[in-house]
Parts: C-alpha cells; structure tokens; sequence
C-alpha cells in the first residue's frame, strides 16, 4: 500500500476499468482520474511495479459538504466519500481490497471522520464485501439505462429534430417492481455507511 501518484494514473485507470468490467458498473468509464474539492485519501496497491487496487475517499471539511446526512445521530460529524474501491480482477480474494480499506481507516481517524459512505449496486459479491467489512446499509435507490425504443415510451424531447438513443436515470418512486419490468437495465443503488470508532 502507498499513496497514489499522478504517474499512476494510466495504470490506475486500467486497474480500475478491469476491476468494474465483470460488474453492473461495467460501463462506468474513466478517461482520467478525478481531483477531489477536498482532502483526499488515495492509496494503491502495487505488486511487481503493477498497481493491483485503489481506493479514493473525499474527507469533508464541513459535515454534510459531500456525503448524505448522517443515518443516526451517533454519526453526526464529518465523513468520507468512498469514491473509488477496486481491485484488479487476477488479485481478487487475497485480501488487497480489505487492505485498502483498513490503511485508508488508520488515515481518515486523525482527520475526525465519523464515518465512511459508500454507493455500490446489486452485485451480490460486492454486497457481501462491504458488509463482511462492518459496513451497513442505509438507504437506496434505482439506477436505470433506457436505450432505443425504452427512451422513445419514457420521456419526449421538445426540440425538433434531437432524438435520444441512451438515457441514464435516477428513479426514487414507490414502484420499482414497476421499474423492473418495464425497462431492461435497472440496478438497484445502495448507501452503505461504516462507523468510525
């Protein structure tokens, strides 16, 4: 484990399209990897000149200035976005990822983080991981993908001659059963919160 440098990037972007490929994030690309308004937390895990995992947190400066509102009032205070958790596919199940998470912990607690919050979707593999790590889940929501004909039944354009193929959606209605059959691509998003101790 070290701390990310710049020169990392390619290898990270790799590592991390690798990681998210087999997943329901599979399309969520990076060209670049992203800078953070505030303190970050950003460590590899490198083997044999290869970066094999990553993990990127956000630390507020202010509670609430990027996490959710805290789930109860023992987690009052200032917490950290897990933005990016991965680990390369040929390293998975030895530990790299738990590793991350931990050396990451011994950063965030002198910065008086109450907690962590993490937003993953419904890969069972992924659920069970942080929840194995003592994180629990908080809320959720739906993540849907209309394509082609989806778009044409679902929303209707007021400009003459624009014509949306793909559309990315926030659904947080009562009926996701409703949600589910009616378009093919829908993942359930869920908050999932560690205390700090």
């Amino acid at each position: 484990m070290r701390p990310y440098r710049p020169s990392d990037e390619a290898q990270w972007l790799r590592c991390r399209v690798l990681a998210f490929l087999d997943t329901a994030y599979f399309d969520n690309v990076y060209r670049e990897k992203e800078h953070f308004a505030n303190l970050p937390i950003e460590l590899v895990a490198e083997s044999d000149g290869h970066i094999i995992g990553l993990i990127d947190i956000e630390c507020e400066a202010e509670p609430g200035s990027v996490c959710s509102p805290p789930a109860t009032p023992k987690m009052d205070g200032k917490a950290g976005m897990i933005w990016n958790l991965a680990v390369h596919p040929d390293h998975r199940h030895q530990g790299v990822g738990k590793a991350l998470l931990k050396a990451a912990i011994a950063l965030a607690q002198p910065l008086h983080l109450r907690r962590l919050e993490a937003w993953t979707r419904d890969d069972a593999t992924t659920l069970r991981w942080y929840e194995a790590q003592g994180f629990e889940k908080v809320e959720s929501y739906w993540h849907v993908y209309l394509e082609g004909g989806e778009v044409d039944t679902a929303i209707s354009i007021a400009i003459p001659g624009l014509i949306p193929r793909h559309l990315f959606a926030h659904y947080q209605g009562d009926n996701a059963a409703q949600i589910q059959k009616r378009f093919r691509r829908v993942y359930e998003c869920s908050r999932y919160d560690l205390i700090l101790r």
